[in-house]
């Protein structure tokens, strides 16, 4: 039977636009195609559980509008179905005085999006908060939190097979055609008809996306983050989240530490190029993904613009000790037997052939099909509200 809409994707996104397709209209027939075996498997299980305030992204810009609007939908979910979160706060801190006028410029721009409650810092009101941190000044975030995805994406599913959607894993999709009456979807298990198709395929969101549309000029291009945890000891070192003025050569926010909603504390990422789309190991390659990765025009002016950052990622991949010196910025007390190793994660970055690293949230519509081809963070945050907008989408497709 045709489907009306078959979403690719079981990670937070392709979860939450069919939560909230089937909350507008509970008699559509909705199935979520998913290659693993597991919801939430990539991205969405990897990352740092930060429930992100809205500060850092343009004001206007999808990434804010979605951010702050999902931060809210994110917490009603959390309190209505008692996933455990916690509303702690965080500290951005400037270690020299050369990053002053950044973190002012960042301050306003938080001010800008709307968050309220934000307070500067001097050195001495920096150790109020956490005793241990080195720091010339700072501010104050109080919106931001900590949370297991995993946990609220597995909410999503629960709620989605209670509507009738349904939920198809260990099935990869192997291509899509565009036909008069709707979209077939074949996978390695089946040939699936809908009306129309959303794309929520994450870190092989291009070639989902390729697979329907010649017009697809980005690329996603893999970047691994790397965390260590503190061992249990010295957990007393950190309170609550604690980051870095970001690098602005540098689209990234920098090493920083990270109480985890299931107990312990991260301390990362870096980031760095993976060899392999889903390259969560440094020996994890794959050399056609490395090869597609290489060849295209947009990364090749990437490498070129930021190599020497580059290679200061790469250094603190392959050294511990030079990874340590980074978070020393931060915390001076920490020493490198105090740091464990811990996960790894892969950010999908979309890259467009001029070289731009696309910062926003990137969205864009065939026919009879809605693509998500750039969601990294604060797309876990954000994902209810980036749900609503994709559901309208395939909604007003269907009509």
């Amino acid at each position: 039977m045709q489907k009306d809409v078959i979403i690719v994707g079981g990670g937070i996104v392709g979860l939450a636009t069919a939560l909230k397709i089937l909350e507008k209209n509970p008699s559509l027939r909705v199935q979520i195609i998913e290659k693993e075996n597991e919801l939430a498997r990539h991205q969405t299980g990897n990352n740092s559980g930060v429930i992100h305030s809205g500060l850092y992204y343009k004001p206007g810009s999808l990434k804010a509008r979605n951010c702050i609007r999902g931060y809210e939908l994110l917490i009603g979910f959390c309190k209505e179905y008692g996933i455990p979160f916690e509303l702690c706060g965080k500290i951005v801190v400037a270690t020299e005085q050369g990053e002053l006028p950044l973190l002012k410029n960042l301050f306003e721009r938080g001010l800008e999006n709307g968050l309220e409650g934000l307070r500067m810092l001097d050195s001495a009101e920096l150790r109020d908060y956490e005793p241990h941190v080195n720091g010339v000044a700072g501010f104050f975030v109080p919106q931001t939190g900590i949370v297991d995805y995993k946990v609220v994406a597995e909410k999503y599913g629960e709620l989605i097979r209670h509507l009738g959607g349904e939920i198809s894993l260990g099935e990869k999709v192997t291509d899509i055609r565009e036909e008069r009456n709707g979209v077939v979807v074949e996978t390695t298990r089946q040939t699936a008809a809908a009306k129309m198709l959303v794309n929520c395929a994450g870190l092989y969101s291009d070639k989902v996306a390729r697979l329907a549309s010649d017009a697809v000029d980005v690329r996603i291009i893999p970047f691994r983050g790397e965390y260590y945890k503190l061992k249990a000891d010295r957990e007393h070192l950190v309170k609550n989240p604690i980051y870095p003025v970001p690098d602005p050569n540098f689209p990234f926010l920098g090493v920083h530490f990270t109480r985890m909603m299931r107990g312990g504390v991260e301390a990362g990422p870096n980031a760095v190029l993976a060899f392999s789309r889903e390259g969560y190991k440094k020996s994890d390659i794959n050399l056609a993904e490395l090869t597609g990765t290489l060849s295209w025009p947009g990364f090749r002016k990437v490498a070129k613009k930021y190599w020497r950052t580059g290679l200061g990622e790469m250094y603190r991949s392959l050294s511990k000790s030079a990874f340590t010196k980074a978070l020393q910025k931060l915390i001076p007390e920490i020493r490198e037997s105090d740091l464990v190793e811990g996960g790894a994660g892969v950010r999908a970055q979309a890259c467009d052939r001029t070289g731009g690293l696309v910062d926003d949230f990137l969205i864009f519509e065939e026919a009879r099909v809605v693509n998500v081809c750039n969601a990294p963070s604060p797309a876990a945050t954000s994902s209810l509200s980036i749900g609503e907008t994709v559901a309208g989408l395939a909604l007003g497709k269907l009509q």
